[in-house]
């Protein structure tokens, strides 16, 4: 079928890199379902995408967006066709930049009429904060837990999950402005790294204690750092690259990996450390259901009055690129949504 979309033609700024253009949909296969859309969100792979740094992403020209909200419209042959009509939140697997998009029917959780901005939270950010803190290796109440990037929407969602368990909580940001943010959610501790060594400001607050947990998108030095901060026990998740973003070229690419170490098996176990990779599209092909069941958790516990929403920006979607720069330029916190209506 023929939809419209925002296409990525090419790498640089957001005004550039995409256009607004008619795509062609390929029939359904027999486990997916067609959505009309009516907002999708943003996540910071995409900005990793849109400059040439994600190795995941489709080749060009292709449909970015990993999330939507909007009414199932068709069904394949092996899916139940009830769904046509309901309204629900899905996980893309790209493709979600467009008013129309696919994805398979264990990648949907019906969500009546909440509001779309209040869904999709819930879908990327949402399920990969629940991965990592509920399924992976689940938070404790003893743990003591760096979150990275804590204003975002992983990390909003990752304080909240380790505060509900009792955990202490160290948010680390970049701008002061998020520093209230932070603490209504509950952080014990918030470092900015542009103002101060976080690595010394926490050895400072641990004392002879050490770190158990530290979700981190960042990647670079901050990888060796942290390993250096955790404890026998402690767990480095490591699920995104940002500090990639602020190199050129490949000798910027090269220092990436150098700063990041080299990290040995033997090490690890005679230290009893473990480094934990997570990238979701990896799980979301492989094991689809848990997608599901993550959101359908963030969603029961959101409904149950257990987590707040990230701060949510939403905007029209003549504002695309505009809204995709400022979530380049880490001048966002939580969710960004974009509507068509």
């Amino acid at each position: 079928m023929q939809t419209e979309g925002f296409v990525l033609i090419g790498i640089g700024n957001s005004k550039d890199a995409f256009r607004l253009q008619a795509i062609t949909l390929s029939p359904l296969q027999s486990d997916e379902v067609l959505i009309e859309s009516e907002a999708f969100g943003l996540n910071y792979a995409d900005v990793m995408a849109r400059l040439g740094l994600y190795r995941e992403a489709p080749p060009r020209p292709c449909v970015l967006g990993y999330e939507l909200v909007g009414r199932v419209t068709e069904v394949g042959s092996a899916v139940d066709p009830a769904l046509v009509g309901q309204r629900v939140l899905a996980f893309s697997r790209f493709g979600a930049y467009a008013k129309h998009a696919k994805t398979t029917a264990n990648a949907i959780v019906p969500i009546g009429e909440m509001p779309a901005h209040a869904a999709l939270p819930f879908a990327t950010q949402g399920v990969t904060a629940h991965y990592m803190a509920e399924v992976l290796s689940p938070i404790q109440a003893h743990d003591k837990v760096l979150v990275h990037a804590a204003a975002g929407g992983v990390g909003s969602f990752l304080v909240q999950l380790a505060k509900r368990k009792g955990a202490t909580v160290y948010g680390k940001i970049g701008s002061d402005a998020k520093k209230a943010y932070l603490e209504s959610l509950g952080v014990d501790l918030v470092v900015n790294y542009q103002k101060e060594d976080y690595s010394e400001t926490l050895k400072t607050h641990l004392g002879v204690q050490k770190l158990t947990a530290s979700f981190n998108a960042v990647g670079g030095k901050s990888a060796k750092i942290d390993m250096k901060l955790l404890g026998p026990g402690g767990r480095l998740f490591l699920f995104g690259g940002a500090d990639l973003a602020t190199r050129k070229g490949i000798f910027g690419k090269l220092s990436f990996l150098w700063e990041m170490g080299l990290v040995l098996p033997i090490g690890l176990m005679m230290q009893s450390k473990n480094m934990l990779g997570v990238n979701m599209l990896k799980i979301a092909e492989a094991q689809p259901l848990v997608i599901q069941k993550s959101m359908e958790e963030m969603l029961r516990l959101y409904h149950n009055g257990a987590l707040q929403l990230p701060n949510v920006t939403s905007y029209h979607f003549s504002q695309f690129a505009e809204a995709h720069e400022a979530l380049g330029l880490g001048q966002t916190t939580g969710k960004i949504v974009v509507s068509w209506i």
